[in-house]
């Protein structure tokens, strides 16, 4: 059983910064990538940002120089730092793990935290 909590969702006006987090728990062995993806009205999901068990990041180029992604290792925690935020940047995030457990390895997803930067 995996369980993920995403917070630091909310409204925040064009241009300024929110940091979401997602904390992992339950029964996982090791933790590989760690990735947040959105998912705007009648758009289909997209990837925002990944970064692997070694610390390799990518990010979509929408959000390249604007949006950082970091993680805790000893927290199974992800975060991802938004700042310079625009309107095109409302959506709903939602986290993702790839990890490994006693069972094997599989993916998980978060219930997603709601983005709001009105125009």
């Amino acid at each position: 059983q995996v369980q993920l909590v995403e917070s630091g969702g909310g409204l925040v006006q064009a241009g300024g910064s929110l940091r979401l987090s997602c904390a992992a728990s339950g029964s996982i062995f090791r933790i590989n990538a760690m990735g947040w993806h959105r998912q705007a009205p009648g758009k289909p999901r997209e990837l925002v940002a990944v970064i692997t068990g070694g610390g390799i990041t990518n990010y979509a180029d929408s959000v390249k120089g604007r949006f950082a992604i970091s993680r805790d290792n000893a927290k199974n925690t992800v975060y991802l730092q938004m700042n310079s935020l625009k309107p095109e940047d409302t959506a709903i995030y939602y986290c993702r793990i790839n990890y490994c457990s006693d069972y094997g390895c599989s993916e998980y997803w978060g219930q997603g935290t709601q983005v709001t930067v009105p125009s």
